[in-house]
């Protein structure tokens, strides 16, 4: 059983990239072998034309882990002043906290300190060597609504002065918003990769929803095409490859109203692409396949 099957990815400098797929994937070896915490039994990493451990240890990658790594007992401050001690010519310690949006708790004990402001702590931390790759493991976990948009703020903030970034995340929302580029892996192979655009076309039909008390699911789940029915409350959720017929049907035989059509979402792109019984996707984009650092 292989958990990573061939994949062959090339980054371009200042891209944001979110790497996606369901608990089992690959994503979490992929990672491991970029940060050099695993080698590949077969086939080749690199990171800015570099081993991964070298790359680590000249400062071009750091990466913000989902947990772990800090001392309860240290405050915020004195925790990246005692990492950054490890690092040459690593940057102003009250830089990096202000650009983690943590400067006003640097004297807080890190136990004391949310989920979300550890999170940032780690962030913080990561930008100590000014790494050119930055690698993020479900990095906004625990943070609220301000802190996420804030913190995706300061990631695009630094990939529009070169740095790159690559994402992994169960917040498909933040994929879709926030990534040049989405890549999703399934079964240890890409499936899908491309802006979040391409790979929302990949999944079929759309979704109609209307307002309508007392809905007859039974009743819609029975019309041509319809794929999936939801009702939330007095929402009616359909997907369907005819949403014209679905449409016809709620304004001429029901009583609903607000009606809305939309295209599929990342959601449905992403279950679609890595359902166990679905097939192997293409990529929307090709990209050369010439091996190649990260960044």
């Amino acid at each position: 059983m292989h958990a990573v099957r061939g994949i062959d990815l090339r980054v371009e400098p200042g891209e944001v990239v979110a790497f996606l797929g369901p608990n089992g994937a690959g994503k979490t070896t992929t990672v491991d072998m970029v940060l050099g915490l695993s080698d590949p039994t077969s086939g080749v990493v690199q990171v800015m034309c570099h081993d991964p451990r070298e790359a680590v240890r000249r400062g071009e990658i750091a990466a913000v882990m989902q947990t772990g790594g800090l001392l309860k007992d240290l405050t915020v401050g004195e925790t990246v002043r005692m990492m950054r001690s490890l690092f040459r010519g690593a940057r102003d310690v009250d830089e990096v906290l202000q650009r983690a949006g943590i400067a006003d708790i640097a004297d807080r004990r890190v136990g004391r300190c949310s989920g979300g402001q550890q999170q940032r702590l780690r962030f913080a931390l990561a930008l100590l060597p000014d790494p050119r790759l930055l690698v993020l493991d479900e990095p906004t976990t625990g943070m609220d609504v301000e802190g996420r948009r804030d913190f995706w703020s300061a990631i695009r903030a630094d990939a529009r002065q070169g740095r790159t970034v690559l994402f992994a995340t169960h917040y498909l929302d933040e994929a879709d918003a926030y990534a040049d580029r989405v890549v999703v892996v399934s079964r240890g192979q890409v499936v899908a990769d491309g802006s979040a655009a391409a790979v929302k076309n990949l999944a079929s039909g759309r979704v109609v929803s209307a307002t309508l008390p007392g809905a007859d699911d039974a009743a819609l789940a029975g019309l041509p095409g319809v794929e999936r029915v939801e009702v939330r409350g007095d929402r009616v959720i359909v997907r369907a490859a005819d949403s014209d017929a679905v449409a016809r049907f709620l304004l001429e035989r029901t009583a609903a109203h607000d009606l809305e059509i939309t295209s599929s979402g990342l959601e449905d792109a992403f279950i679609a692409l890595t359902a166990d019984h679905g097939p192997t996707v293409e990529p929307p984009t090709q990209r050369p396949q010439t091996p190649r650092s990260p960044a």
